[in-house]
């Protein structure tokens, strides 16, 4: 496993007070990051995936700049984004 960043946006920061909007875990995969998170604030991966399982359709996940997701490895320096939707009318 290896370190890589994770920047989490201000909508859930929020509702996970203590969390940073960014931070560093140890993960090889989206998935792995995602449980990471969850372990350090507990209802983190519920609020980022449905039940199928995958990311919430209001989520978006980029790794490297690259669209991801659950599944996608991520590399050693990796940089992972996660991104609320915006919508509007």
């Amino acid at each position: 496993m290896g370190s890589v960043g994770v920047t989490l946006p201000g909508a859930l920061v929020a509702l996970f007070p203590g969390s940073p909007r960014r931070t560093e875990v140890s993960a090889d995969t989206v998935a792995d990051a995602l449980g990471v998170l969850d372990a350090r604030w507990p209802g983190m991966r519920q609020r980022l995936c449905d039940t199928t399982p995958g990311i919430r359709r209001h989520i978006r996940v980029f790794v490297n700049g690259e669209r991801a997701a659950l599944d996608t490895p991520l590399p050693p320096g990796a940089e992972l984004f996660i991104v609320t939707a915006i919508s509007g009318g």
